[in-house]
């Protein structure tokens, strides 16, 4: 039988279930065994020097560990991946790798909640100051470079109010001034966008969300060029980070069916959101893949397929009224994260979050994530929650 990698599968679903398959890593089992290790044996002295042996010590790689970051690399066509504890933790350590004190960082004012406090807060006091600007601005944001300015931080589509942005145009804006892109890719994942291709120096992942796909782990991943990967490492490395092998082994497997897994989740949420676009209690739905999304064009050249995550502007609605209407529902979860199975309906609150390119919602925002159930019952529980709550002002 020939090796996995013989003949170079190239289809993303092929690879996702043959990648990191390494026969020097996972020997002849399907999947890698799980390796729990801190202390790792040398034979001799000499062997201890550096180069003398593959495996050193459990914080600085495994077997597992190893498995998944090949996987993921190949995944995002990547020089190298490191993996964290969580999604969080890969973002402050990507803009670690490339940020030094009196450096200036361009982040997008859509940004995930967390990053931005991690901007505002830990960075700011290592004396890294940032500016958020306008995801909609395009090659405009060379106005707003300065001397310092390192790294421009993008997430496409934005966290809550699903902005879409031009990453190839923004990566050549940030290049010709020296400075590297780095891209938060959870929604798609590089299933459905390839920010390293596209010009991104760094991509992220959440792999609590779909990666992983059974809402059981916590990780992060960071993917990199060439260009990037030497210092992400070495910040990787200094930062003592290690993602747990239980979580590293349920990641892996969580990837094998992304591609199926996806293929569902953005069929049924296009379900899902087509049909609230026809509701009176709606104003708007948030989701690129829709024609008549300001993004829409920019999802259909860069994107190959979309995440059942999307944004939900209820019309004219307080935000009791938009409780009342959660809380109402049977099939819908209220919980943070998703790319998980399961549906979630969460209040998308954005006060605080937005500096200079503020949302007028018109009424409470909801963001849903579309699980793998029947889309025909989640358009019934919403149907009855909507019912449940008509008359409440």
């Amino acid at each position: 039988m020939s090796s996995p990698d013989e003949g170079a599968p190239r289809r993303p679903a092929t690879r996702l279930v043959r990648a990191g398959r390494d026969g020097d890593l996972t020997g002849p089992f399907v999947n890698p065994p799980v390796v729990h290790a801190s202390t790792v044996l040398f034979e001799t002295v000499e062997a201890m020097r550096p180069g003398g042996q593959r495996w050193t010590y459990g914080r600085q790689g495994t077997p597992t560990t190893a498995a998944l970051e090949g996987a993921v690399a190949e995944l995002e066509e990547a020089e190298g991946v490191v993996l964290c504890p969580s999604g969080l933790s890969a973002i402050s350590t990507a803009l670690l790798s490339v940020l030094s004190a009196g450096d200036h960082l361009l982040m997008a004012d859509s940004v995930y909640g967390p990053a931005r406090r991690l901007v505002d807060t830990t960075l700011a006091r290592l004396g890294i100051r940032t500016t958020f600007y306008d995801p909609r601005i395009g090659v405009g944001i060379a106005d707003l470079f300065e001397e310092r300015t390192r790294a421009v931080y993008v997430e496409s589509p934005g966290s809550y109010t699903f902005e879409m942005q031009d990453v190839p145009a923004l990566a050549a804006v940030a290049h010709e001034r020296g400075a590297v892109l780095v891209a938060d890719n959870t929604w798609a994942t590089p299933l459905f966008f390839k920010p390293l291709v596209a010009g991104a120096d760094l991509s992220i992942q959440a792999g609590t969300k779909y990666l992983g796909g059974h809402s059981d782990v916590m990780i992060g991943t960071i993917a990199a060029n060439a260009r990037a990967f030497g210092k992400l490492r070495e910040t990787h490395q200094a930062l003592g980070l290690t993602a747990a092998p239980d979580d590293v082994y349920l990641t892996l497997r969580g990837m094998r069916t992304l591609a199926v897994r996806m293929e569902r989740q953005m069929r049924s949420g296009l379900e899902v959101a087509c049909w609230l676009q026809g509701r009176p209690e709606v104003a708007r739905v948030l989701h690129p893949a829709l024609p008549g999304d300001p993004g829409h064009a920019l999802w259909r050249r860069d994107m190959t397929g979309a995440s059942g995550l999307f944004g939900v502007v209820l019309n004219g609605w307080s935000d009791g009224k938009a409780a009342a209407f959660l809380e109402a529902l049977s099939l819908f979860g209220i919980g943070y994260s998703w790319g998980g199975f399961e549906s979630l309906a969460v209040p998308a609150r954005l006060a605080g979050l937005r500096t200079v390119a503020p949302f007028e919602a018109g009424g409470a925002l909801v963001r849903l994530h579309i699980g793998l159930e029947d889309p025909a019952d989640l358009i019934e529980d919403l149907e009855a929650g909507f019912a449940r709550v008509g008359n409440l002002s």
